[in-house]
């Protein structure tokens, strides 16, 4: 998939806000961690994608009840859905200097379009050694649910199914969608939360005219 940057600036995927906080305490020890282990962003890349990927469980998974939406506040508890876990992604990757955004697919709830749609999120990242945007995946893997670190080709967690009418979003966002956001603040536990998640993206038409194809 060719993606499509919301921003031109490529600045802008490496700021700090209040959810992608890594300049939190709990979050620099773990970056120290990895730069202990690591010395190209490659390498660096590939570890936070590994330790989100595996050590940070997903909440629906574990049929928790918890709702953590900062990148700190996941990893203080160890468990986060698919925006969540993004969201502490793009956290690790820009505290070590590595652009990072956010990315959307239109898939069903329950693997029918019967069960009903919702947004799923992952990350889009940048690595300067190959000049290149690519996607990643850190849901957490499952029987039937496998992604890895790929540049290319990818290897992400959901295919899409287009006769489902599932929907592959070749936008690479700077900050998590408003209407994510909003549906896990508004939520009173991950049980509500799988129901009320955004069911698409409604596109901007103005946001075509001003986004890079890569």
């Amino acid at each position: 998939m060719q993606l499509i940057l919301s921003e031109k600036n490529l600045e802008v995927y490496l700021e700090k806000t209040d959810i992608i906080n890594f300049r939190h305490s709990l979050i620099q020890k773990k970056l120290d961690e990895f730069r202990k282990k690591g010395q190209t962003k490659r390498e660096l890349a590939e570890m936070a994608f590994l330790f989100v990927r595996d050590e940070i469980q997903h909440s629906f998974d574990k049929e928790s009840e918890v709702i953590t939406i900062s990148a700190s506040d996941t990893l203080e508890n160890g468990e986060g859905i698919c925006f969540a876990k993004a969201h502490l992604l793009a956290a690790f990757l820009r505290g070590m200097d590595i652009p990072a955004g956010f990315c959307y697919q239109r898939v069903t709830r329950k693997g029918t379009p019967e069960s009903g749609y919702a947004l799923h999120g992952l990350n889009a990242v940048y690595l300067d050694d190959i000049n290149q945007w690519f996607r990643l995946d850190p849901r957490g893997n499952k029987p039937g649910v496998y992604s890895e670190f790929s540049i290319s080709p990818e290897k992400l967690a959901y295919p899409i199914r287009t006769q489902l009418d599932e929907m592959d979003y070749p936008f690479v966002y700077k900050d998590p969608l408003e209407s994510v956001i909003y549906s896990m603040e508004q939520s009173i536990n991950c049980k509500e939360l799988f129901f009320n998640r955004p069911e698409s993206i409604i596109i901007n038409s103005n946001i075509l005219k001003s986004v890079k194809k890569l």
